[in-house]
């Protein structure tokens, strides 16, 4: 016998919550480079490495002075590719950087070479 056919209550529990994240965070250390303007509008060019990825873009940690919603471009080394990506999160400064969140200004959800779960995805909790 077939499986039960689904009601329209029961889709609209699956609408995802507007409070979650848009996607799956994955720690991964992935070698980029950052460039882009200063806070003091000086031309920087950075080699660093991601924190934490997602299909949106990344957390990262960067020397260069900037500020919340200013465009740099972000190139992953392995793949030559580059995005232009707004910060997003700044962080307080630790050991000369900052921890900041980048987002992608267009969508690219295979920029970091790895496959992210489905939007609907849940993990089991334990």
């Amino acid at each position: 016998m077939g499986a039960p056919l689904t009601t329209q209550k029961e889709k609209q529990s699956w609408i995802s919550d507007p409070g979650r994240r848009r996607s799956m965070r994955v720690l991964l250390s992935v070698p980029i480079s950052v460039h882009g303007k200063t806070a003091k509008n000086q031309d920087f060019n950075e080699e660093t490495r991601t924190l934490v990825v997602n299909a949106h873009g990344a957390l990262i940690s960067l020397a260069a002075q900037v500020v919340a919603n200013q465009k740099v471009f972000v190139s992953n080394n392995a793949t030559q590719q580059t995005q232009e990506c707004r910060i997003v999160y700044l962080g307080n400064m630790q050991a000369g950087k900052a921890q900041m969140g980048v987002e992608f200004l267009n969508p690219s959800p295979t920029f970091w070479q790895i496959d992210f779960p489905p939007e609907d995805w849940v993990a089991p909790e334990s």
